[in-house]
């Protein structure tokens, strides 16, 4: 029980949700510039085109790992918690002889289905090669996967935290010239240098802590079929979750146009980009951290509180200063091209507030190994966004797609609340339900300031509003972890040195 307590602290939550929001900072610091320089170059239309062959290559890559980059991480968690390292290095060589089947297995179902996606995807042009051409980032994908899921299981939090800069780096510096010199042209190729570097950069860390000795031996094949068998769920869950995102940019395509799916892929990105960087730590830290816990009741009821209360703190003042920000940063990530998507943008951020809560309860069902659960939960959510979204867009146009992304996000809460607290006796805590009545206002509040008020008042009244989320997060967690004595402690003993 200490141990739980220890590493489920406020202390704890803050310090790794730290490294990686402070890095996922820097990524998406790295990521407005190329984000703005990729918009500038092609504009609406190409990043709409990119973004259908990322949600394509997304599909297939999802339906063909067999879900090993998530069921890898359980395996291994246990065997890390446990202190084995003899049965690390087994699972490790497991993973890899894995990922490697399922990368040649990805890469020659996108081969085959080449016609089909091209069909499915687009209704003009013929992109057949294209998805050919693209067959190596599945595989890429595939392995890379493996390897991420071996420093996760294994609490490698540094090294992914740098993992996840030198991504972001290598994607800039590769992709942006090749853009700038062939247009349009250039995103097929951008994406398969990118898959390449962003290999190299993690495998270079793997192979350090664990050599690569890859055996192909019927034995270890079979011997990883349990975890494949588990990860065939996630599998499917993965397809429900791509399938949607193809499902939603199709439609628009087709509904609408090219134009849309890249304003639409814009608002979305950019809204989850940067909530990311608080909901990063939890696939990183707060996964293995869920799995090594046996059994349901009180010690899971405060490991997912907790990670919902630190969630809600931290990333409901960045919610607010990115609401009342956003006719400045819009325009300059961007362009002004973008303005129109502006609305569906308000809304998804007030649908963030819904996933801060969601994502830490959905965890739950994935750290029991409970294949049928997480696929349920994911199948419902997924069913209420494509159509939500697209009854939104019909009714309302491209902010009807964010108000489509909240009333799913809400619906998706509720379904989780009552399924979970049935299957694994889990309940909101009264603290969660404290900040929740405190934040939400706010943030709604915030958001009918921004459709009725502007100019002086607006900014006066939002900075208002910023000031005070802030606040009330910072004094909270002042008072549950120290947070100015840890910092202050901190300080101290660097200038010692």
């Amino acid at each position: 029980m200490e141990k739980i307590k220890k590493d489920d602290s406020y202390a704890h939550i803050l310090k790794y949700t730290g490294v990686f929001g402070g890095v996922q900072g820097l990524n998406i610091l790295v990521g407005i510039v190329r984000n703005k320089l990729v918009a500038m170059i092609l504009g609406p239309a190409g990043m709409g085109l990119m973004s259908l062959f990322n949600s394509t290559i997304k599909l297939i890559s999802d339906s063909t790992n067999l879900g090993i980059p998530m069921s890898a991480v359980r395996e291994i968690s246990d065997a890390y918690e446990n202190g084995d390292m003899h049965k690390i290095e087994h699972i490790v060589k497991l993973i890899r002889v894995w990922s490697f089947l399922t990368a040649v297995l990805g890469m020659m179902v996108c081969i085959v289905m080449s016609p089909l996606l091209n069909k499915w995807t687009f209704n003009w042009g013929d992109h057949t090669i294209h998805f050919i051409f693209l067959s190596p980032v599945v595989a890429l994908t595939a392995i890379m996967g493996g390897e991420l899921a071996i420093l996760k299981g294994t609490r490698q939090l540094k090294h992914l935290a740098v993992l996840s800069v030198y991504g972001v780096l290598g994607a800039l510096v590769t992709s942006t010239p090749l853009y700038y010199i062939w247009k349009e042209q250039a995103i097929v190729p951008s994406l398969i240098i990118i898959a390449l570097v962003q290999l190299l950069f993690t495998i270079l860390y793997s192979y350090r802590i664990f050599p690569l000795r890859l055996q192909f031996q019927r034995k270890l094949i079979g011997e990883g079929m349990g975890m494949a068998k588990l990860g065939v769920a996630f599998v499917i869950a993965g397809i429900f979750g791509s399938g949607a995102e193809f499902l939603i940019r199709t439609f628009l395509n087709n509904a609408g146009s090219l134009w849309h799916v890249g304003l639409y892929n814009a608002g979305y990105m950019m809204t989850m980009t940067y909530a990311a960087m608080v909901f990063q730590a939890m696939e990183t830290d707060y996964y293995p951290r869920l799995s090594s816990i046996q059994g349901i009741g009180e010690k899971l009821n405060l490991v997912v509180n907790r990670q919902v209360e630190v969630s809600l703190l931290l990333v409901s003042p960045l919610l607010v200063l990115f609401l009342v920000g956003l006719p400045i940063l819009l325009p300059l990530l961007y362009s002004g091209k973008f303005l129109p998507v502006m609305g569906m943008m308000k809304l998804a951020i007030l649908a963030m507030y819904v996933r801060a809560v969601v994502l830490p309860i959905e965890y739950i069902a994935l750290s029991k190994g409970d294949s049928k659960a997480y696929l349920l939960q994911e199948l419902v959510y997924d069913v209420m966004v494509v159509s939500c979204v697209t009854m939104g867009y019909h009714i309302w146009g491209l902010v009807g797609t964010g108000v489509g992304l909240l009333i799913s996000g809400m619906i998706g809460l509720l379904f989780d609340l009552i399924f979970c607290h049935v299957k694994y006796q889990f309940h909101l805590s009264r603290t969660v339900i404290l900040y929740g009545a405190i934040h939400v206002p706010i943030g709604f509040c915030t958001y009918l300031m921004s459709l009725s008020i502007h100019g002086f008042w607006y900014w006066l009244l939002g900075i208002l509003l910023i000031i005070a989320s802030f606040v009330v997060s910072i004094q909270i967690l002042h008072s549950k972890s120290h947070l100015w004595e840890s910092l202050m402690a901190k300080v101290k003993a660097k200038l010692r040195k």
